[in-house]
């Protein structure tokens, strides 16, 4: 599609609401902006990151460097990383198919990381594919230092940037696209559902990714379709599951239901707010006791995240499962592979699992 290079604007921002967190929503084809705030406020990508590793994999794909029943191999760099993850041992495989719908619907850490190392031949030039194809793309406000999304120093986006790869992902590799709305997968010994709480929920909800972690809240870029028009949000920031879900319908239902003329251009919205170096952190309101336990009133007697959004709708039927599993015979073949793959053969123990932040 080219790259989604900011022009010069003769568009200002809207008034704001004070510590308004970033969000947008957007239409894939014209590129009209429906809604936004604080787009250009640098913020942890959180698990969002993985649109970006997949992304990277799917031109590498395009490029014929490798296919979709390519083997990925878990490796002791890759099996070492903290949870969310599939707890594989070091040697074991899976293909890239397999790969990337754990890594896209449990968000798995650890399989990011051994998907990088296949792409890439090393975690860090792969890391170096992601930047590069960023910047090719026109994502000008951001940069990685992991496949995954872990915190760290250098690691940001901005909502902005994620609507341009989104729009990216929907537009370059429409074949692709059923990655991103799978309801969940199976491995055959257990069923594993899609942490985006609009896929089969809300109508035509058809992507994309969900993340977390305390220094930036409850993450999420949705897509849906509906008669041919196809739109984008992005929300950042929010303090719950169930939040970010009914923020996101929000968005959706009203690009989808609201003629687009007068609207700005993504391309026409100049830098605006908060654009130094500074990365939004939020981890004081996120993962305080009493942001907790507001977390905890916000669920019902069965446990589950209460959805307010009228838009969202009882998932009344069993979820919808692909399978997803490691490749035949890789348990047999997992210290070999591993030396093959590592040159140190499967020496790592399984780190014992720290649970998630409580939701």
């Amino acid at each position: 599609m080219g790259a989604l290079v900011v022009a010069c604007a003769a568009f200002s921002a809207m008034a704001l609401p004070a510590l308004a967190n970033p969000r947008l929503v957007v239409d894939v084809n014209s590129l009209k902006v429906y809604e936004h705030q604080d787009i250009f406020q640098k913020w942890y990508p959180a698990s969002l990151t993985k649109l970006m590793t997949a992304y990277t994999t799917f031109r590498a794909i395009k490029s014929g460097q490798l296919t979709l029943e390519s083997p990925v191999i878990m490796t002791k760099n890759a099996a070492s990383e903290p949870p969310s993850k599939m707890f594989y041992k070091p040697g074991q495989a899976m293909t890239l198919d397999s790969a990337l719908k754990m890594m896209l619907v449990k968000s798995a850490n650890d399989v990011a990381v051994a998907i990088a190392e296949t792409v890439g031949g090393s975690e860090q030039a792969f890391i170096d594919r992601m930047n590069a194809e960023a910047r090719r793309i026109g994502m000008t406000s951001s940069h990685f230092i992991n496949a995954n999304g872990l915190p760290g120093q250098g690691q940001y986006t901005t909502a902005r940037d994620l609507a341009v790869l989104a729009i990216t992902l929907k537009r370059e590799f429409p074949e692709y696209s059923a990655y991103f709305s799978l309801e969940g997968f199976t491995t055959g010994k257990k069923d594993y559902a899609n942490y985006n709480m609009l896929i089969g929920r809300f109508e035509g909800a058809d992507g994309m990714k969900t993340g977390f972690i305390c220094a930036s809240g409850f993450n999420q870029v949705s897509s849906a379709t509906r008669a041919g028009r196809s739109v984008v949000s992005v929300v950042l920031g929010e303090d719950s599951l169930g939040a970010r879900a009914d923020e996101s319908a929000r968005l959706l239902q009203m690009a989808l239901t609201t003629n687009n003329a007068g609207k700005p251009s993504l391309v026409q919205i100049a830098p605006y707010g908060e654009t130094r170096d500074l990365v939004a952190d939020v981890s004081k309101e996120i993962c305080s006791k009493q942001a907790a336990k507001v977390r905890s009133e916000g669920r019902d007697e069965a446990g589950r995240q209460k959805l307010l959004s009228p838009y969202i709708r009882e998932l009344n039927r069993p979820l919808k499962l692909t399978f997803a599993g490691l490749m035949p015979g890789s348990s047999d073949k997992s210290a070999k592979v591993a030396k093959d793959a590592t040159g140190q053969g499967d020496v790592a123990n399984i780190p014992i699992p720290v649970p998630r932040p409580s939701l």
